[in-house]
């Protein structure tokens, strides 16, 4: 099993994986509790709808980053405060969504990063569509699930696994 991922700075990984290391070439937003991450990705694919970024939370999450394509889109949030409680409360590190997030107050005071690209106060559809536990690609980078995730205010750094 792998162990979960230690925390250091995105600059210290840069530095010491130049090869290696994937930069997302979009810069996300701090909205969460804690201003950074670092774990394994859960890769979820989804547009508008966050039935399975529910489902996923609702899971123990130690030491894991749930990596959300929401396809960049602004129109509908991914991520609220329910949601994000709910994920701190099972274990989650957090969240890196490539979409939009709602309810930033609560997310601010929830023991978790929240890293997205906007914020929309409106809520997601409940359709039950998307897919879990395959390759995403966004920001000109694709993440595995099981790839390592650093985020913090320089930005948002991936480690092949």
């Amino acid at each position: 099993m792998n162990r979960p991922a230690t925390f250091r700075p995105t600059s210290d990984i840069c530095d010491d994986h130049d090869d290696d290391v994937l930069i997302l070439d979009v810069a996300l937003r701090s909205l969460g509790g804690r201003p950074r991450l670092a774990g394994r990705a859960v890769t979820i694919e989804v547009f508008e709808d966050n039935s399975l970024v529910k489902a996923a939370v609702s899971e123990p999450g130690t030491g894991q980053v749930l990596v959300v394509d929401g396809g960049g889109s602004l129109r509908r949030s991914l991520v609220g405060g329910n949601v994000a409680a709910e994920a701190a409360a099972n274990g989650w590190e957090g969240f890196v969504v490539y979409g939009a997030v709602r309810d930033c107050d609560e997310l601010a005071e929830t023991d978790l990063a929240v890293f997205a690209l906007g914020t929309v106060p409106r809520k997601t559809e409940k359709l039950g569509a998307g897919i879990r536990g395959q390759a995403v690609s966004f920001a000109g980078v694709t993440i595995h699930p099981g790839d390592q995730v650093f985020a913090d205010r320089d930005g948002v750094v991936i480690l092949p696994a």
